[in-house]
């Protein structure tokens, strides 16, 4: 049996620590000299940044109501990410879980069914229609050899594509003038509160996902052969693994977290599926999952520091005099760091590299 060298881990350790925090930080450096060059002072925005994020409790809670739907949709990246795909079509799988979501909330309502079951049905029907749709990309890249990047990415603008025809013609409420919407949830359908503060039940269940799938993809066999398969697929088979059936349930349980959060955006958020499902979250959702690594519970904390970048956007605005869509340029140089920085994974001397094993003496062999 092949032994871990020692020191070999706590190497790793700190280069999944320092990598990405360095990367961040010299993504601020870049994002500064670009505010300067709008001649404002970058302590300045760095600090209204803070305050929309969580310099007050209703910043800070707008903070949550933002990670929320991110924890879920960085999930959709990170599980395939474990058997070394690149599945980049959370935004689909959120308009789609959103959009059978609301289908079967009107379903339900028509049937006249208690709360209790038109939540149960919004839930499973969110959950049916991500996992589906991202489990066709993996379907397609096991047994059609179609990249899964590429698929996922594609399914993305079919989704779109599909919420907008029908809200704009079979699901359209005659009501919604000015934005096409499907007909509005019952109150008593919706997603309430977390006792003691604003925030909707989305964040709980971002929480618990992250959680489970700690334990799933860590503390299992099922993950520990996904962990096999995304290391050598050659020896996974030879080792007897179904990886073809690995591939497609892992992009089926990623896509089902991304699906819950088209859910609870309808269910908590907006009460209809309407055009503001594409919000993005999908696609931001890709940078959390590669801040954090590819980590599950790494991706509470991340998500919280993106949600709370895109909660301050409205006071940067009007604080700075900055457009808007500036906190949406600090992400895009995250994104870009973030990339190029696996390029120093292994490179960086951050302990003391172990020494060769000494040989045996002849008597201890013999």
């Amino acid at each position: 049996m092949k032994l871990i060298p020692r020191g070999l881990l706590g190497r790793e350790t700190a280069e999944s620590i320092a990598i990405p925090v360095g990367a961040i930080a010299v993504s601020l450096l870049v994002f500064g000299a670009f505010v300067a060059t709008q001649d404002a002072n970058p302590l300045r925005v760095y600090y209204e940044m803070y305050r929309g994020a969580f310099g007050t409790w209703f910043s800070f809670q707008n903070t949550l109501l933002r990670a929320a739907p991110l924890m879920l949709t960085a999930l959709c990246t990170a599980l395939p990410a474990r058997l070394g795909l690149i599945v980049i079509g959370g935004e689909g799988a959120v308009v789609m879980g959103g959009l059978a979501a609301a289908s079967a909330a009107l379903g339900a309502q028509a049937w006249r069914a208690p709360p209790l079951a038109a939540l149960a049905a919004m839930f499973l029907a969110g959950l049916a229609a991500g996992a589906l749709w991202v489990g066709l990309a993996g379907a397609l890249r096991v047994y059609r050899g179609v990249s899964e990047t590429i698929s996922s990415l594609l399914l993305n603008y079919v989704g779109v594509a599909i919420l907008n025809h029908l809200v704009e013609g079979a699901l359209r409420d005659p009501a919604s003038l000015n934005k096409p919407s499907t007909a509005p949830i019952a109150a008593e359908n919706t997603l309430g509160s977390l006792p003691g503060v604003e925030v909707h039940w989305g964040l709980a269940y971002g929480v618990l996902a992250c959680a489970l799938c700690y334990v799933l993809m860590h503390r299992t066999t099922f993950g520990f052969a996904a962990a096999m398969s995304g290391g050598n697929v050659r020896a996974a088979l030879l080792a007897g693994l179904p990886v073809r059936r690995l591939v497609v349930l892992t992009c089926m349980l990623a896509g089902a977290c991304a699906g819950l959060a088209g859910m609870v955006e309808v269910a908590a958020v907006h009460g209809r599926a309407n055009a503001s499902l594409v919000s993005g979250y999908g696609y931001t959702g890709v940078l959390v999952a590669f801040i954090a690594r590819h980590h599950p519970l790494a991706i509470l904390p991340v998500a919280l520091l993106l949600g709370g970048i895109g909660a301050s956007g409205g006071l940067v605005q009007r604080a700075a005099h900055l457009p808007d869509a500036t906190v949406s340029v600090l992400q895009g140089i995250l994104f870009l760091a973030i990339l190029a920085s696996e390029a120093l994974r292994g490179r960086l001397r951050l302990t003391r590299a172990p020494s060769a094993p000494q040989a045996a003496p002849a008597s201890a062999v013999a």
